[in-house]
């Protein structure tokens, strides 16, 4: 993510709003996607894939930082929303959050 954002703002001189918001963009039509599948298939429980995070979570949680990062809106993403709290209320999703980062220079 870095890379590319890196590559639009120097390499292609993109300002930052415009760089902004095409990510927001394309954050906006994966959650789009994730979101309807949440929807339609997510059995119960509180993780992508039922009573135990897997892979699917560990995925989803950085992206969700993304979107905050980016002041993107998550209200339209209901299922996204409550599997990023499910996972945040375990420990070692809490340690590897960015903001837990700073704390350990």
């Amino acid at each position: 993510n870095l890379r590319v954002l890196r590559y639009l703002g120097s390499t292609l001189a993109i300002e930052e709003d415009r760089r902004n918001a095409w990510y927001r963009h394309w954050i906006d039509i994966g959650f789009a996607a994730l979101e309807q599948l949440l929807a339609r298939d997510r059995p119960a429980g509180p993780f992508c894939h039922g009573e135990t995070p897997g892979m699917a979570d560990c995925c989803l949680v950085p992206q969700v930082f993304n979107a905050r990062r980016y002041e993107m809106s998550l209200e339209p993403y209901p299922n996204i929303r409550a599997v990023h709290e499910a996972c945040m209320r375990i420990e070692a999703f809490q340690r590897a959050a960015p903001e837990a980062q700073a704390d350990a220079e």
